[in-house]
């Protein structure tokens, strides 16, 4: 138990490497437990950790909590999970400041080694939260890692971090949110909610249709499934994949 304690306690251990290695030997002994045509994912999703008291905490920032709606002080918590629709590991993770100088209420220790690795999670805690999202897609994939599909919410679906993710030899399954993004249905330009007129909604179940478009400026082919909203009845919530071979209840599932 000392020992065990102990090694929580040493912050020189580079431990998002331990995780990611640990979690290497837990989905290798999964491989024995389940069938080999299981669908393998990455889960990605980022969420605030609210430091309100604090004052002299490194990199301590100014980051905008999308729950409430409000920037707080704190730091984001970028996350990296694996999954096989039955078990869920996390598998890497960065606890993110601010990329812009600005907000970062408090700057790195220049004392600090910069051959540690310390000195290395407080680099990777500046970088854009695209960048260091691939950067743990990357390192999980080294790791031996295997997965076909990286999921994620609305924040990250869009087509300059799709495109990333796809140079990674994975595809994307992610919610949508109806803003400024266009696609291509038919060499014309439409923006969701135009989409959405044109599919003849089912009016039974859950699944309401679904069209194939091209993204904006690098026509990437992806599907569009418009699913029910089950807390309001009257909308839809829509899910897009880069492989549109799939079909509308894979997607949804």
């Amino acid at each position: 138990k000392n020992t065990y304690y102990r090694f929580l306690n040493n912050t020189s251990f580079n431990w998002s490497k331990f995780l990611t290695l640990l979690s290497t030997k837990v989905i290798a002994y999964f491989d024995t437990l389940t069938k080999p045509e299981r669908v393998m994912c990455l889960v990605l999703d980022d969420s605030v950790v609210e430091r309100a008291r604090s004052k002299k905490v490194e990199l301590l920032s100014f980051v905008f909590n999308h729950v409430i709606g409000k920037t707080v002080k704190g730091f984001n918590m970028l996350t990296l999970g694996w999954t096989d629709g039955y078990s869920f590991i996390p598998v890497g993770f960065n606890m993110m400041a601010s990329a812009k100088a600005e907000k970062r209420i408090n700057d790195v220790n220049v004392s600090l080694d910069k051959r540690s690795n310390g000195s290395k999670v407080r680099k990777d805690a500046i970088l854009q939260k695209p960048n260091a999202a691939i950067k743990l897609i990357r390192s999980t994939l080294d790791a031996g890692i295997k997965a076909s599909y990286v999921l994620m919410d609305t924040w990250f679906t869009n087509e300059p971090f799709i495109a990333q993710v796809l140079e990674q030899g994975l595809d994307v399954i992610g919610m949508l949110k109806d803003n400024k993004q266009f696609y291509y249905y038919k060499s014309k330009r439409y923006n969701l909610s135009q989409l959405g007129k044109m599919i003849p909604f089912s009016k039974t179940g859950n699944i309401l249709g679904s069209i194939q478009v091209k993204t904006g400026k690098k026509m990437i082919p992806v599907k569009l499934v418009f699913v029910r909203n089950k807390n309001k009845r009257n909308e839809y919530i829509i899910i897009l994949s880069t492989d549109c071979g799939l079909s509308n209840e894979e997607i949804v599932r």
